[in-house]
């Protein structure tokens, strides 16, 4: 059996808060990672010795000294393509967002028909989970095919084992 939890975590900041701390931060430890190749470069190790040292390939190892070569330290920052495009534009998103306020409780598939019909743009249930976690919306509410509250399985569910 498991000990209680003797200290509990004081909450100072919002859940989203500190995940874009975590991430901001991440990006400084992957430029750190990447001055600290150079200084092992700095001090006469080989490419491939330096590379092993912060943990990459040679062939990041060349490509980042390539970039250094080429431009310096603004040159090692972390380039991002930004991803795939939004299928709902800004406004798009702001009109979505009104829908789904009208009501307290969604079906991420509510949701997903909403989606089709008004803007005709298909999204996985997965996809609808994270639009509805980015417009600060609760998660919409659990379908009648999960388990119910009391951790019962319905009857139709329940198994010989």
């Amino acid at each position: 059996m498991a000990k209680p939890e003797q200290v509990s975590i004081r909450r100072c900041m919002a859940a989203e808060e500190l995940d874009d701390r975590i991430k901001e931060l991440e990006k400084w430890a992957r430029i750190l990672k990447r001055l600290r190749f150079i200084r092992y470069r700095y001090q006469g190790f080989s490419v491939e010795a330096s590379a092993h040292l912060v943990g990459i390939t040679k062939s990041v190892g060349y490509t980042w000294q390539k970039r250094w070569n080429d431009g310096g330290y603004d040159a090692l920052m972390p380039k991002f393509g930004g991803g795939r495009p939004a299928k709902l534009s800004e406004a798009e998103r702001g009109r979505l967002e009104l829908l789904l306020r009208q009501r307290d409780r969604w079906t991420t598939m509510e949701v997903r028909d909403l989606v089709k019909g008004q803007f005709g743009v298909e999204y996985t249930p997965k996809q609808v989970r994270i639009i509805l976690k980015k417009l600060g919306i609760s998660q919409a509410r659990r379908s009648s095919l999960s388990s119910p509250e009391s951790g019962e399985c319905p009857s139709n569910m329940m198994t010989d084992r």
